[in-house]
């Protein structure tokens, strides 16, 4: 469909080009597009998810399985050879599942086989709102449920990957609420002033692999960061570590320090739980203390 994609642009199509534009919204399943067609007019993109959402609802048991067996493995290097759809692609690489160690495919492999050999079809988990960890501790999890409640729980999954993908692809003035923030505010203490030109990384923590770097990252005026650390997307599920560049930020202030200086380096770890929270931490830092707190 030319142009930009909009709610008002699907609602006039064609069904043909309707379906032309989501049908791979959910993955090798033009229907659902298919069956949203007829329910047309959407009065904002909830109301289009949400349709989607209830064909898939009202369809036989065996079309909403043979959905959930159209996802390919989590970290799979045979379908990623053969290669996966450009959605898949994405959300498996922003996750970093392209860049495991061989003990961490080892582990994906293992959970992999073993979710299948008890459901019968691969492991769902919308990987955008994850960190590796918590993807593998939903594997855990999840491998206790029955057989009826894994399969909810994996359409649930699939629901929650449709609509990001929707969120990224049409332009709405009701946006669906999938995204959250992660801002960071640095106070200069000593000066009274935020903190300008701090240097600082975020970092993602893993039990089982390496770190990883999500962002260097430079404070301005305000002693914020435009764009925000994570913005637009959700704040994966995990664990994090911001390290802000305290002695050298004060030191190209022209303030006195020790050798080696008392702060140099400050570590701040914090957890996310909720992927489309606004998570805020600020900083309040002179060069011999600092504080912070959880803000919103």
């Amino acid at each position: 469909m030319p142009g930009q994609l909009t709610l008002d642009t699907l609602n006039r199509a064609s069904a043909a080009d309707f379906v032309a534009a989501l049908g791979d919204i959910f993955e090798y399943s033009p229907w659902v597009a298919t069956e949203a067609a007829a329910r047309r007019p959407f009065k904002n993109l909830a109301a289009l998810r949400d349709a989607m959402i209830a064909s898939i609802e009202a369809a036989p048991a065996e079309q909403r399985l043979k959905l959930i067996r159209s996802h390919p493995d989590l970290a799979n290097k045979t379908q990623r050879a053969q290669g996966l759809t450009a959605h898949s692609t994405r959300e498996q690489d922003g996750a970093g599942l392209d860049r495991l160690s061989e003990t961490e495919f080892a582990m994906f492999e293992r959970l992999n086989n073993a979710y299948k050999a008890k459901f019968g079809f691969p492991f769902m988990i919308c990987v955008r709102r994850h960190t590796k960890d918590s993807i593998l501790d939903a594997f855990a999890r999840r491998l206790n449920n029955d057989p009826a409640q894994e399969q909810k729980e994996a359409l649930t999954e699939i629901a929650r990957i449709a609509s990001l993908r929707l969120a990224g692809m049409i332009a709405s003035g009701e946006p669906l609420a999938v995204h959250g923030t992660l801002s960071v505010h640095v106070l200069d203490t000593h000066r009274g002033l935020p903190a300008d030109g701090m240097k600082f990384s975020l970092v993602e923590l893993s039990r089982h692999g390496e770190e990883r770097l999500i962002a260097d990252l430079v404070t301005n005026a305000d002693g914020r960061t435009s764009p925000e650390p994570i913005e637009g997307r959700p704040v994966p599920i995990g664990t994090y570590e911001l390290r802000f560049q305290a002695a050298a930020y004060f030191a190209g202030r022209g303030v006195p320090l020790s050798d080696p200086p008392f702060l140099d380096v400050i570590p701040l770890r914090f957890g996310v739980s909720e992927p489309e929270q606004h998570l805020h931490v600020p900083l309040l830092v002179t060069p011999w203390s600092y504080s912070t707190y959880r803000g919103s």
